[in-house]
């Protein structure tokens, strides 16, 4: 881990430092992160599958509320961490800790009034999730436990964001992978030591999110990041609101996961417990897949928030491009490796349901197969955020849970069945890439424009 001594120190190594040394080196972290995160999420699904189908339905069902959390913390953690990176660029410290702390208080804060709106209405929020009435006592029991770890789980999200946004994410890598391996050990011990089921499942996991939140907490104010100062919190004067408006595409991209998970159960839910059972694992397992992919956009967000800035757009550029060529690389792997061995996966995490494991097995071969638009989309819409293009970032977070996943989710598997409910994410991933075409090539021309004026002022 490299040392800082001051702000100043931590700024000349990310400006100056060449581009895919940079990236690797600010990657590597949260890739292990992402990698972690994914792992102890399909750890429920793996372990809640020995309990039956309707069970490990109960995780599918489960991770669209998830999802509403995470868009709760990536939308203060990514709009206050964003913003802090551009201002540490530009210098300006003070203002820095004041976005950090207005950030995390107010992403906590919403936390609690989820956990207490949560609680009163769990019984029509399990329904409006989409659970049968098999899944639904399942369901029930792992939500509850979920809803009271809100706050700490929206305060880990915001502060691993801002953590790996000032160039710290071997900080906050430390912090979210100790509790991700937390999770996989309470696991079993929970669900089937302690004989809890699916809420043993549901306590694992905000146990360690809370261990997770107290590592990141530890770290902030260590090597050259900043404090939060309680006495920082500032939501006046429009910060809370620019905070807000800079997580938008967050927003957008997590609270529509929820919904499309919602209307996957919905779409799904005809065709039986084992198709909702598939789609958990297909879902989680292409989660992981692509998290790396995720995680290395994430090591350069920093880089593209520090060096715009400051100014430096030609390191912006080169950064932008030397991701989509890796991280499309990768993913082709990916995708071919996982096509071939799809039937071995799903069967891991539901050996005692052939139905399970056939409606699975295609499934992800779909949803693989479309895999690697995801470079292109995700550099694209991770650079738009961070540069402050809330609009351009907006419509493509939008997109892919959205503007395209909604409609195919709603009208082909009336006309395919489940192959329409596999093939819509697919058809999704495809309409986001042609999405994401034009609006980053606005993008780019209007930061060839910056680079030529960067280039007289003798900074290139």
């Amino acid at each position: 881990m490299r040392k800082f001594n001051s702000p100043e120190e931590k700024h000349q190594w990310m400006t100056t430092t060449p581009i895919p040394s940079l990236v690797g080196k600010l990657a590597v972290p949260t890739i292990i992160s992402m990698l972690i995160t994914s792992i102890y999420n399909m750890a429920d699904t793996y372990f809640v599958g020995n309990l039956g189908e309707s069970a490990q339905g109960a995780v599918g069902v489960v991770f669209s509320l998830m999802a509403i959390i995470q868009a709760i913390g990536f939308t203060f953690g990514n709009g206050s961490g964003n913003f802090v990176s551009r201002l540490l660029g530009q210098k300006e410290q003070e203002k820095a800790e004041q976005v950090a702390a207005t950030g995390f208080f107010s992403g906590v804060g919403m936390g609690v009034i989820l956990t207490v709106l949560g609680l009163l209405f769990l019984d029509p929020l399990i329904h409006l999730l989409g659970a049968t009435d098999t899944i639904f006592p399942y369901a029930r029991d792992y939500a509850r436990y979920i809803l009271i770890g809100a706050p700490w789980m929206i305060g880990s999200i915001v502060l691993n964001n801002l953590l790996r946004f000032q160039g710290s994410a071997t900080y906050a890598m430390f912090g979210i992978t100790t509790g991700g391996i937390l999770n996989m050990i309470l696991d079993p011990i929970f669900i089937f030591g302690l004989k809890q089921g699916t809420a043993g499942a549901a306590q694992a996991t905000i146990i360690s999110q809370a261990v997770s939140f107290l590592i990141l907490l530890f770290n902030t104010g260590r090597g050259g990041t900043l404090k939060l100062i309680p006495k920082r919190f500032h939501p006046g004067d429009g910060m809370l609101f620019t905070i807000i408006r800079n997580g938008l595409p967050s927003m957008y991209r997590q609270g529509l996961a929820s919904v499309a998970s919602i209307l996957l159960n919905w779409a799904a839910k005809p065709f039986g417990d084992a198709a909702i059972a598939a789609m958990a694992v297909t879902t989680k397992v292409s989660m992981f897949a692509g998290s790396a992919m995720i995680g290395f956009g994430q090591g350069f967000q920093p880089v593209c928030g520090f060096n715009y800035g400051g100014g430096y757009y030609e390191r912006v550029r080169k950064g932008f491009w030397f991701c989509v060529k890796v991280g499309t690389t990768v993913l082709v792997g990916i995708a071919v490796v996982g096509i071939v061995a799809a039937p071995w996966v799903v069967q891991a995490f539901q050996k005692e349901s052939p139905e399970v494991v056939r409606l699975g097995t295609f499934a992800l071969r779909c949803h693989l197969a479309t895999m690697p638009t995801m470079a292109y989309v995700v550099i694209n819409n991770m650079t738009l955020q961070t540069v402050g293009e809330t609009g351009r970032a907006s419509v493509l977070a939008l997109a892919r849970q959205g503007l395209f996943f909604i409609p195919a989710i709603l009208i082909l598997p009336r006309i395919w069945g489940f192959t329409g409910v596999a093939l819509s994410q697919p058809v999704a991933d495809v309409c986001s890439l042609i999405l994401a075409i034009p609006l980053s090539n606005g993008f780019l021309r209007k930061l060839s424009v910056l680079e030529a004026g960067e280039k007289a002022e003798g900074k290139a």
